[in-house]
Order: C-alpha cells, then sequence, then structure tokens
C-alpha cells in the first residue's frame, strides 16, 4: 500500500530527515488524500520519536487502496516499510 524513495545523508551527517509525500489524484478526492497525509505525518512523527529515521531524504507515497485503509492498518504498513528502510 505505502511506497518510499530515499537518499541517505554521508555517514557523520546530523541534519534531521527530510520528509515530503507524493500523493496522487488516483488516491482518490483532496479530502481522501490530505487525510491520507496527514495520517502518515502524525505515524512518522512517532516513529521518529521511538527509533528515528537515518538522516536523509524521504518521498512517501501510497497506491489508490490505501485511501480506504484505516489508520491501524496504514500503520501497519508503514511499520513493515520502515523496518525494510532500516535494514
Amino acid at each position: 500500500m505505502l511506497w518510499c524513495t530515499y537518499v541517505l545523508d554521508p555517514p557523520g551527517t546530523v541534519t534531521p530527515p527530510r520528509v515530503a509525500y507524493a500523493l496522487g489524484r488516483a488516491l482518490g478526492p483532496a479530502v481522501v488524500r490530505n487525510r491520507v497525509r496527514r495520517r502518515l505525518r502524525a505515524m512518522l512523527r512517532q516513529e521518529s520519536s521511538a527509533r528515528g529515521l537515518p538522516p536523509g531524504s524521504y518521498l512517501f507515497g501510497a497506491q489508490p487502496a490505501a485511501g480506504t485503509r484505516s489508520f491501524v492498518e496504514l500503520q501497519f504498513d508503514l511499520q513493515q516499510l520502515l523496518a525494510r528502510i532500516r535494514a
């Protein structure tokens, strides 16, 4: 449901991660896109305070089916995605 493209900063960099969202019209109307964006932002804020993302630039996106997922389902998808990024 979720995808991420990222470029890590060189080792030793202490800048915070930079995050952007790419949620296209295929996801649904503006209300749905904004809801998914707000949910992802809240979840990433929680994850960043817990484990933190490595310094770098991240572009998060969602497939159209993500518009119908609940908060808990999106959170599970994001946790799986972040585990793959950290690995």
